[in-house]
């Protein structure tokens, strides 16, 4: 059987696209039977909804669904994955959450969008602690902020998150879900008890690392390939009152990344002297210093950090955050001094706060609302995100940060780069990492106008094509390529079972088409 699979699996292709194909000239019909369903009340042909179905955070492709399901609960998903399975020509199923892809990943041309968010007002699964405290249940619709809002209120909170708080639980278990506590916990998908998935063939599956195995680790990471995540179980653990917030200025990228290894090889998850947060970003030549990486800076001596900006032209920023609470007020300060102890940053330029926790975790939220009042939010976000293998990442700096980034001199937004340890992940999921014990994300987080997006598309391009003729194997997080041969590669390793999963929860090929994995025409 084993060899037949990929004959079997190309058929299936022909057969999905020729029924696509058809669907596009039924779409009147699919339509009529809609509205012939119980759910029908909650099917929407509004111009408007169908407007906002069809775009998303990226603002760079645009596709439009025939219509958008408004559940009030998963079993509403359910019947519609259910009726288009049955349907002799299936449409495709898109669940769409808080729309933060970039590449028209929760879109479904031609079929249905399901707005995860609509459940947050009716009867799907919301936010229920554990009355121990170990666990909260959260529906897949629901916002990490409002997560991180509910189990403060009795002072917990889960441990791994990701920058911006205003995304949906599905969708960044269905990605990954980085940030950086991830060098110390592990990504988001690393931190689930059990999940509750909507399969492709409509099954409802509660799954575990015990329970129904294969869906559990097939879905965490499985951007939407295999089922749609209705809850999630997530641990927690007793939430610290406020954090030191610290960034140290480097100029040497030797220095700052030697550092940065350091800091993550004291990783114990119980280990009260580790860090709970480190992430590293660029301050580049190019603009100002306004952005919501580097307005954590004192006014006073931002002339002193744009000096030493125009001097090197990138200025490598390290930043750490150590939790306290009231039992450990008195020695936090005592124990952040000891991991610094020994470090290579530039000794006039560290700076420190001390805030919240909850203050700290949703610190993009306030850059958020900044540029929104300034009408640079909604605009094209050409982001490209990176993992490169730690053996590779002085090769990338000079080749990408100090050649090609400088040399266009267009980026605007701020350039994470941080490492995370391979050993926090967890290989059965389907999630693709590099293969050293450490590697590190590159983020660039641009914006811009609706006119010139192409030309950081170009640079984007230009950034994988160095990596390739480098042999730099990079890997993309939040993936998007347009040929079966890029999805492959990708996956490598992964990919034959990354297929035989797809046949075995989406046999029908409707979950996600906007991740062109399985429905790109080359």
């Amino acid at each position: 059987m084993a060899v037949a699979l990929p004959s079997f699996f190309t058929a299936i292709m022909i057969m999905s696209r020729l029924m696509a194909f058809i669907g596009i000239s039924k779409n009147n019909d699919m339509s009529s039977k809609l509205q012939a369903l119980d759910i029908a009340p909650k099917v929407s042909h509004d111009p408007s909804a169908i407007e906002s179905a069809s775009q998303d955070f990226g603002h760079i492709v645009k596709a439009a669904p025939q219509a958008v399901l408004l559940p009030s609960s998963p079993r509403d998903i359910a019947s519609l994955v259910n009726f288009s399975y049955s349907n002799s020509v299936p449409f495709s199923i898109a669940a769409r959450g808080n729309s933060h892809s970039l590449n028209g990943q929760a879109m479904a041309k031609n079929g249905v969008v399901i707005d995860m968010t609509s459940m947050k007002s009716g009867n799907g699964t919301g936010i229920r602690i554990a009355s121990d405290g170990s666990y909260v249940d959260v529906g897949g619709q629901q916002l990490w902020i409002d997560v991180l809002n509910a189990t403060l209120g009795l002072g917990l909170t889960p441990v791994s998150w990701t920058d911006y708080l205003y995304l949906t639980v599905g969708g960044t278990l269905s990605n990954a879900g980085i940030s950086g506590q991830t060098f110390r916990y592990g990504p988001q998908i690393s931190n689930v008890y059990e999940i509750d998935v909507i399969t492709g063939t409509a099954d409802f599956v509660t799954c575990s690392p015990n329970n129904n195995s294969d869906l559990f680790y097939a879905a965490l990471g499985g951007l939407g390939q295999f089922g749609i995540i209705t809850r999630a179980r997530i641990p927690l653990e007793p939430a610290p009152k406020r954090v030191k917030w610290v960034r140290m200025l480097y100029t040497d990228f030797l220095d700052f990344t030697r550092d940065q290894e350091l800091l993550i090889s004291k990783n114990g998850r119980n280990d009260n002297k580790a860090l709970n947060y480190l992430e590293g970003s660029l301050l580049l030549d190019q603009g100002s210093l306004d952005n919501w990486r580097s307005s954590f800076f004192p006014p006073q001596d931002q002339p002193k950090i744009i000096s030493l900006i125009t001097k090197f032209r990138i200025v490598y920023c390290l930043e750490i955050v150590k939790h306290y609470d009231s039992q450990t007020k008195t020695t936090v300060d005592k124990d952040l001094q000891q991991l610094l102890k020994g470090l290579s940053y530039l000794p006039r330029f560290m700076f420190e706060k001390d805030a919240k926790y909850e203050e700290f975790l949703n610190r993009v939220h306030s850059e958020e609302l900044k540029l929104k009042a300034k009408g640079l939010w909604d605009v094209p976000h050409p982001w490209v995100n990176l993992f490169i293998p730690k053996s590779k990442i002085s090769d990338f700096n000079d080749g990408v940060f100090k050649s090609i980034v400088l040399k266009r001199n267009i980026t605007t937004g701020p350039v994470l780069v941080y490492p995370m340890n391979r050993k926090k992940w967890d290989d059965r999921m389907s999630a693709v990492i590099p293969d050293e014990e450490i590697f590190y994300t590159v983020g660039l987080l641009q914006s811009s106008g609706f006119d010139d997006w192409r030309t950081f598309e170009d640079q984007n391009k230009e950034i994988l094509q160095f990596c390739e003729k480098a042999g730099i194997k990079v890997k993309q997080y939040l993936p998007h390529y347009t040929t079966k041969v890029g999805w492959v590669n990708h996956f490598g390793s992964k990919w034959s079972t990354f297929q035989k999963r797809k046949l075995q929860f989406d046999p029908k090929l409707l979950l996600s088409p906007g991740q062109r994995i399985f429905n790109n025409n080359q």
